[in-house]
């Protein structure tokens, strides 16, 4: 069982692009803390409006061999060539946040 609740259903999630999920035009910033598939691994990227993120795993992948968007947490972003980031402070989140009642928060 999952420790985090799940926002798309799998046939949703098929038909939601994983370009959705995924930041790009990032820069590096602080220590490179390991590498992945020859990339370098940055504890923190920023993107062109300033937002921060910092890494906190590797994407996991479905069956189809495509990035699994229903692993991300809320305020998880997918960095190529497949890293994952949290949002840090102001970036917005990457899935709605819900209250304990299942609506979204403003």
């Amino acid at each position: 069982m999952r420790s985090h609740s799940v926002w798309l259903t799998s046939r949703v999630s098929r038909r939601v692009p994983t370009e959705y999920f995924v930041l790009a035009n990032l820069r590096e910033q602080g220590a490179i803390i390991g590498r992945l598939a020859g990339h370098p691994i940055a504890d923190t990227v920023v993107d062109a409006s300033g937002s921060r993120y910092r890494y906190v795993g590797v994407a996991t992948r479905d069956a189809d061999g495509r990035f699994d968007v229903e692993a991300l947490r809320a305020g998880e972003w997918i960095v190529q060539p497949g890293l994952v980031y949290a949002a840090d402070g102001k970036a917005a989140p990457s899935k709605p946040l819900l209250s304990r009642h299942g609506r979204n928060q403003s």
